[in-house]
């Protein structure tokens, strides 16, 4: 026997009696084929046994469900030994490999528990973060003006108090660039669920400086703490939809990477509402309606840690199959992951072609370069679609059209219901009808939209009923937004990349969300206060653009493996088509 096989407890011949109970060896016919005259141990023993034996990871040989090296060429059509002898052990031992709880379409309660953990833990802090600076604002401004006077026993001039309100809000997405650019960092050195665990200590410190800033008489701390939460939210942006991209079936990756923007319109709902002023949206208690943005922290960090670590991760980046195969089998709550365990190791080979990807390569190599041009224009689009500015004039618009104060913030908060509505249909539709047609659909029904609204803006005083049409079509703005543009570019990002990429290529595209967030919320009130309602057929013109380019240039990745998708931008790189 080889050096290899000298480890392995000895398996019966013909005529000896088999250590497994129920198990008896096969007779051999007189002269048959001496395969048949072995047991089925010693027949799988001899062919199988590179399977579990690795020379540079022993605790292969351990590994409960054989199916670590079994890989199949579809394109040709044959089998490695190692999937045969699995075929063969199904026959010889009468093994199932039903699934312990299958679910529908590849959904199972483990798997579920996992979405619920990481979208809540983390798209939780960014919708809430969002949203929730609106409703106090003004009080925010009052007390600011209050805690100068106590300390020099001067008030804030008008002037300052814009202008300090006005940090406060930007530093936001200050951090959120700083965040979204930590995103590869982060996902290689501490893994994906490694990184959203550690990254709710900054929404913890967060909510610290939040919770004691009244107290402190210190606006410098909310303004540190909005730096803080800043830095948490942009990391989740680009580490959360990484891990559900990773751990989702193919034919679940887009439903289970939209849960991302679920929550996050979900929670700038609950926002709207904790911001009423019969709850929290008072002078005594916004510091704790801030401060609430330390619970998702506190629910992650209690529910995550039983979660696996993304097996891509495990197998790809750690090289650790035996850890990467008993992730994906909790995750899919049954043994029989073969298949899946075969792709990911294709993946992993073409990744060891080129081991990392540094920033110079992804902006140099055109088969990366492509991807990363339309995750780019992906992000902008949504960020430059309009939805800041209708969401700007939606108030102007409800007081034109004579609602009171109080009906106009129903009115907002329908709107957001209308957002998580319209979010959970996307979750549905975009495994049905595919990212670039819903992307097509909703920004199409924007440009329409947006159009329509910026002219009954103009003849707002010619009729009564128009005031009425504008807030429909606010309403269905929102809808067309939260169909494709305002879901979509999270985990498109991840879908277009393979594993050696995908950390440096979703910290470049977050952190340009996040930089477009800030010119627009920079360069809005300007824009608005020199052009008037004619800032909307700057979004006309732009989301024109979108249109094209999406039409053109975004291929459609509903139900493609990375191999096939990264197949078409090699195509596209050395054919005669270049972005």
């Amino acid at each position: 026997m080889s050096q290899t096989r000298s480890n392995v407890p000895h398996h019966p011949l013909v005529g000896e009696e088999s250590p497994l109970p129920g198990m008896s060896p096969i007779d051999s016919p007189e002269g048959g084929s001496p395969i048949r005259g072995m047991s089925p141990d010693r027949l799988l023993a001899d062919l199988d046994m590179e399977s579990f034996t690795s020379p540079h990871d022993p605790s292969l040989n351990l590994l409960e469900v054989p199916s670590t090296n079994w890989t199949r060429d579809s394109g040709s059509g044959s089998s490695s030994l190692a999937s045969s002898t699995c075929d063969l052990r199904a026959n010889l031992y009468e093994t199932t490999t039903t699934p312990i709880n299958s679910g529908i379409k590849g959904l199972n309660a483990r798997l579920s528990y996992v979405i619920i953990a990481a979208a809540f833990g983390s798209a939780f802090q960014h919708g809430f973060n969002l949203g929730v600076i609106n409703a106090p604002l003004k009080l925010i401004g009052d007390w600011m003006n209050t805690t100068s006077y106590d300390r020099s026993e001067m008030y804030l001039t008008e002037t300052e108090k814009t202008m300090i309100i006005s940090i406060m809000v930007s530093i936001y997405c200050i951090g959120g660039m700083i965040g979204g650019a930590l995103t590869g960092f982060f996902a290689e050195r501490f893994g994906r669920k490694g990184g959203l665990l550690l990254n709710n200590i900054f929404a913890i410190l967060a909510a610290v400086l939040f919770g004691f800033c009244k107290m402190a008489h210190s606006y410098e701390m909310l303004i540190a703490g909005r730096f803080v939460i800043g830095i948490n939210n942009g990391l989740n942006a680009g580490l959360c939809p990484m891990y559900l991209s990773e751990i989702a079936p193919v034919n679940l990756r887009g439903a289970i990477g939209t849960a991302y923007q679920l929550v996050l319109t979900i929670s700038i709902l609950f926002s709207q509402i904790m911001g009423l002023e019969s709850i929290l949206g008072t002078m005594d208690l916004w510091p704790i309606l801030l401060a609430l943005t330390g619970l998702p922290a506190i629910f992650q960090l209690a529910a995550l840690p039983v979660c696996p670590e993304s097996p891509k991760f495990l197998l790809i980046t750690k090289d650790e199959p035996v850890a990467a195969q008993r992730a994906l089998t909790w995750l899919r709550d049954t043994a029989n992951v073969h298949d899946e365990m075969g792709e990911m190791r294709n993946e992993a080979e073409a990744s060891k072609l080129v081991p990392s990807v540094s920033l110079r390569e992804i902006l140099t190599n055109p088969t990366l370069r492509i991807p990363l041009v339309i995750s780019l224009m992906m992000m902008m689009a949504q960020q430059l679609s309009g939805i800041n500015a209708v969401i700007f004039f939606s108030t102007e618009i409800y007081k034109s059209a004579g609602l009171s104060e109080e009906a106009a913030l129903n009115a907002t908060i329908a709107m957001g219901t209308m957002n998580v509505l319209m979010t959970f249909a996307s979750l549905v539709m975009v495994e049905k009808f595919g990212r670039k047609t819903l992307m097509l659909a909703g920004l199409s029904g924007m440009l329409v939209d947006v159009f329509l609204l910026f002219i009954c803006l103009l003849l707002k005083d010619v009729a009564s009923w128009i005031s009425y049409l504008s807030i429909f079509l606010v309403i269905f703005f929102v809808v067309m937004f939260a169909t494709g543009p305002g879901s979509i570019p999270w985990f498109f990002v991840t879908e277009l990349f393979a594993q050696n990429a995908r950390p440096t290529a979703s910290s470049i595209a977050v952190a340009v969300n996040w930089t477009a967030a800030f010119f627009v919320g920079l360069g809005f009130l300007p824009l608005q206060e020199l052009t008037g309602p004619y800032v909307f057929l700057i979004f006309v013109a732009l989301l024109a653009g979108f249109i094209v380019f999406t039409w053109f240039k975004v291929p459609e990745t509903k139900g493609r493996t990375i191999d096939e998708i990264t197949a078409v931008f090699k195509q596209t790189a050395y054919g005669a088509n270049s972005v």
